[in-house]
């Protein structure tokens, strides 16, 4: 009989929960809580990892059955301290997260240019864009084998990291870390036997999806250095399936000159020209290119003539000098 079911609750499980059933619940609510899907449940997700965190440990589970969560904050188990919960996540789906060297989380930005005519911005027109991102397997469940199946590398201790000794001169060592080489940075080895025919032991899967870019017509005019977004698309977090955001920058190239045969095609695409009446008397002159330095000169020139002109007939007093 367990004191208290508040833990249990949190997940959605019975107090007699096997501890599949357990990483089960964890995995669901965890992916549909996580700050990146819904940034304002981050309590949410906090108390999900630590519920996790109590009840798949025998130790602290039991500890937690017989004196409910005043005995964990105690001391009962690890100084009643929880661990972060990004990295309980982290380490859930993955794994090879050293506690003294943390990897970088977000994935890199992926730019894809898209050419584009001058008659498809104006008319409309729909490019499509394959994506090639790495997915957690879903026939496995990002386990990489079969339950149980699934061993901690005790070469890397499960940090996906081992330190080799490189000699680099006389009675000198230097010590380097590198990715496991009897796990390959994952932290957990699996039998060849056991292995996800899918995933071949790796966890995640290539997954390649083609997007279809729509160029709206006849609408908002793309400027230069423009931002537009597509949302719940792009690379994912490491080792984190949630759907990104694919940002789309516009770079608008204008050329030097245009040629006189093209101006007619242009015109075309254009709303007519407003009629303009020219008087008679206009005078015609050039349009050069303007320049700041020139401008400023100029200022200058005409600030030292007028105040020249401004001491013009106007007597002048010469001051006396003693020795």
């Amino acid at each position: 009989m367990v004191k208290e079911t508040a833990y249990y609750d949190i997940l959605g499980v019975k107090p007699n929960a096997t501890p599949d059933e357990l990483k089960k619940a964890y995995r669901k609510l965890a992916l549909k809580y996580h700050p990146d899907k819904n940034p304002n449940e981050g309590e949410k997700f906090k108390a999900i990892s630590q519920a996790y965190e109590v009840l798949s440990d025998a130790d602290k589970r039991s500890i937690y059955d017989e004196g409910g969560e005043a005995a964990i904050k105690k001391g009962g188990a690890d100084g009643g301290e929880f661990r972060n919960p990004m990295d309980f996540f982290e380490r859930f789906f993955g794994g090879g997260f050293s506690s003294n060297r943390r990897r970088e989380r977000r994935g890199k930005d992926v730019v894809h240019q898209l050419s584009v005519q001058l008659e498809e911005l104006y008319n409309g027109a729909t490019r499509k864009l394959a994506l090639q991102k790495n997915v957690i397997c879903d026939k496995c469940e990002g386990r990489g084998g079969k339950k149980g199946a699934i061993e901690k590398c005790m070469q890397c201790r499960g940090t996906g990291l081992e330190t080799r000794m490189h000699q680099i001169g006389a009675g000198l060592i230097q010590h380097v870390e590198q990715v496991c080489r009897k796990c390959a940075g994952v932290g957990e080895i699996t039998d060849q036997k056991d292995r996800c025919k899918q995933c071949a032991g790796r966890k995640l899967c290539e997954n390649v999806k083609v997007l279809e870019v729509h160029i709206e017509s006849a609408g908002e005019v793309i400027k230069h250095e423009m931002t537009k977004c597509i949302m719940d698309e792009g690379m994912p977090l490491y080792k984190n399936p949630l759907e990104r955001v694919v940002l789309l920058y516009s770079s608008v190239i204008f050329p030097d000159t245009i040629p006189v045969s093209v101006i007619p095609q242009i015109e075309q695409c254009l709303p007519p020209r407003p009629e303009i009446t020219i008087p008679l008397d206009a005078e015609h002159v050039n349009l050069d290119e303007f320049d700041p330095k020139q401008r400023r000169d100029q200022q200058q020139h005409r600030m030292a003539y007028d105040e020249d002109e401004r001491f013009d007939g106007v007597p002048r007093v010469q001051q006396c000098s003693t020795n």
